[in-house]
């Protein structure tokens, strides 16, 4: 694939004698959405928190635009384009929706505790956490403390904190968990308005959501690949139907 984004070569995490993830090597390429699907236990949260730096593999590679980002720390995966967010949601409840992301835009700053800055410093930290409550559709909630919204917006305050970090890259890690059904919808078209300007990781138990915005689909058991594809080519899989989808239909 010529415009790979993220490669990983043969991945592969221990912990002890437990191997968690096993010889996984994937591809996304520019404007893909990749979702990674299994049952708990698949080794995908594994996988998603190798991919952001926040466990170190211990056999195989990451390449993000071609370049070895492999057991790189967390705030430099997210300082080179690499944005990810995470199964609970990760706000700050007392803050209001632009504080949030105000923060989250602050760390591009490379100083977030420096409270003295220059105004065009300011002016960049505002424009960016604009930016992601605009991307994030929460900009009609500006200055409503995040404990006040709801669950599900909530979840798209933690997208827009993530695209308030000048992302090129996003890694979502089940997004719609805890999710009712039109919240759920409403998540889905934010993701699909998303996949115009960015190639995405999508952990996601909701195969409703997976089917309807996915272009390649990881099957995951036990920590190896079960089958790994264009989305259809997969999903018509005789072994993923059986281990999954039960003739065609979702077994989550």
């Amino acid at each position: 694939m010529t415009d790979t984004v993220l490669r990983t070569d043969h991945l592969t995490k221990r912990f002890g004698g437990l191997t968690a993830v096993k010889d996984v090597s994937i591809t996304v390429g520019q404007r893909e959405v990749h979702a990674i699907i299994g049952p708990n236990g698949a080794g995908k949260s594994t996988m998603v928190n190798m991919l952001t730096g926040h466990l170190p593999p211990s056999e195989g590679q990451i390449l993000f635009r071609g370049r070895d980002i492999t057991g790189m720390p967390p705030n430099r995966i997210s300082q080179i384009g690499i944005g990810r967010s995470f199964q609970r949601t990760n706000i700050f409840p007392s803050f209001t929706c632009r504080e949030n992301c105000w923060l989250a835009a602050q760390s591009r700053l490379g100083n977030s505790f420096r409270f003295f800055l220059p105004a065009s410093r300011y002016q960049r930290v505002r424009t960016l956490a604009e930016k992601g409550l605009e991307l994030c559709g929460l900009s009609h909630r500006a200055d409503t403390p995040a404990s006040a919204i709801s669950h599900g917006e909530q979840r798209q305050l933690e997208i827009g904190m993530v695209l308030a970090t000048e992302p090129d890259f996003l890694v979502l890690d089940e997004p719609m968990a805890g999710m009712g059904q039109e919240e759920s919808h409403r998540l889905v078209s934010l993701l699909r308005r998303l996949t115009t300007d960015y190639p995405l990781v999508l952990v996601e138990h909701d195969m409703d959501a997976v089917f309807s915005i996915a272009d390649t689909l990881t099957v995951m058991v036990n920590g190896e690949v079960l089958a790994s594809g264009p989305l259809d080519q997969v999903r018509s899989d005789p072994a993923v139907q059986e281990a999954y989808l039960g003739d065609g239909e979702e077994a989550y």
